[in-house]
């Protein structure tokens, strides 16, 4: 019961995902940005949802929960993107609430339509488990945390760095990504990336340091990175380890 129940709601996930990035153009995109509620592209949009969301019900529920599943779908979707259009596109933000609404909505759709309650308790169990938490604990750490430990550290060599030509704050960002990158595959017991993606970085400053250009720069980036991935692995080997002896 529960394996027809989850493949339902990935039938709804997908629909999902090709409503929103598959069946729509750009032009009801700029249409919806523009006219907002007056969009003729909105309610289009929002049927085709409802169409899709039918389908998925069909399959499995009766005509009468399948219309009331597709209605409640398309009527919600109206509504949030409808708030969405009042919205800056170009921040990030109200892109991920955006979907996370969508998603929610149709979690609460499969439950309330499906009914059934045991993947609740399924998943508040995996939440709530000590290994799931560690993991969780784990990746906060290397964000945030881990970021400003870094920074400190190399605030003694900031100040003699040119680094006028950089892009605002994406040494941040690419230190996050690389923290996030390598306690994953330490998690997953895989240390051979890690190598690829060390030697990657690597080679990107090559040119720098062989033709001695901005070499203050150079080393600075092989320090922050090597102390970034130290931190990282010491931190990933010891959840590892914690983790199996749970």
């Amino acid at each position: 019961m529960i394996g027809s129940s989850l493949t339902t709601l990935l039938l709804l996930l997908i629909a999902h995902l090709a409503g929103d990035f598959l069946l729509q153009s750009a032009a009801w995109v700029r249409d919806k940005n523009a006219r907002r509620q007056r969009s003729r592209a909105l309610y289009l949009h929002a049927g085709v949802h409802g169409a899709l969301t039918w389908l998925v019900f069909i399959s499995s529920q009766s005509l009468a929960t399948a219309s009331l599943g597709a209605a409640f779908i398309a009527v919600t979707h109206l509504v949030i993107d409808a708030f969405k259009s009042h919205a800056p596109a170009e921040y990030v933000r109200y892109f991920v609430v955006d979907q996370a609404l969508h998603v929610s909505v149709l979690v609460i759709a499969w439950a309330w339509l499906v009914g059934d309650g045991a993947w609740l308790g399924h998943a508040v169990a995996w939440l709530l488990h000590p290994r799931t938490l560690l993991v969780a604990l784990a990746y906060l750490i290397v964000m945030r945390p881990f970021s400003i430990l870094i920074a400190l550290i190399m605030r003694r060599w900031s100040h003699g760095v040119d680094n006028s030509g950089t892009l605002a704050d994406a040494g941040a960002r690419i230190g996050m990504l690389e923290r996030f990158l390598v306690l994953t595959f330490v998690l997953a017991d895989q240390l051979v990336p890690i190598g690829f993606l060390l030697a990657a970085k690597s080679v990107l400053r090559f040119g720098d340091l062989r033709e001695d250009r901005d070499r203050k720069l150079t080393e600075y980036v092989l320090l922050g990175t090597m102390l970034s991935f130290s931190l990282t692995l010491t931190l990933g080997i010891l959840i590892a380890h914690w983790y199996a002896a749970l």
